[in-house]
């Protein structure tokens, strides 16, 4: 089976099997560590239960901003929440920093996925294009895959609080 596939496999239906979310737990510790340049943990309040959700992202640059890219679409669980969150959050890099995730409208996300693709190699089987195609391209896909700006947060505003018990993916 190939890497592409077998990654596909993980996340069948968008969302993580149980062994995805063993692996993505492993991969906050190494998101959150500021170690790997690029790797960040976000940390967002769950729209259901209220509780903190941690989940082990790759951070794109383009253009002197930096974006989170979900590579499993529109119903990626902390998409949802982010957007239930009104975009408040808290990145983890070696420290926590709250953030606020402003939402890149379709028609400006097509430079931001092609540097997405170039950073993570591990996104490349779950967004339809080949990194190298042109932009014509990922405009036709853009619509299909959130793109968040990562900015300070408003001024009063803080990242999600912390509450007692387990996070999952």
């Amino acid at each position: 089976m190939g890497h592409g596939r077998w990654l596909r496999r993980l996340y069948r239906g968008g969302r993580p099997n149980r062994v995805a979310r063993v692996m993505n737990r492993a991969w906050n510790v190494v998101h959150s560590s500021g170690v790997v340049p690029r790797l960040v943990t976000l940390e967002v309040r769950g729209r259901r239960t209220g509780r903190i959700i941690t989940f082990p992202l790759v951070m794109a640059d383009h253009q002197g901003q930096r974006y989170l890219v979900a590579m499993l679409g529109q119903r990626t669980n902390w998409v949802l929440n982010v957007r239930a969150a009104g975009g408040r959050a808290v990145l983890r890099h070696g420290r926590r920093r709250s953030v606020r995730l402003v939402e890149v409208q379709p028609a400006g996300r097509a430079p931001i996925l092609r540097r997405y693709l170039a950073l993570a190699p591990g996104a490349r089987p779950h967004i339809p294009v080949d990194r190298h195609a042109p932009p014509a391209d990922f405009e036709r896909i853009a619509a299909q895959v959130p793109v968040f700006r990562i900015t300070a947060p408003e001024r009063g505003a803080s990242g999600p609080a912390r509450t007692e018990g387990p996070a999952s993916a």
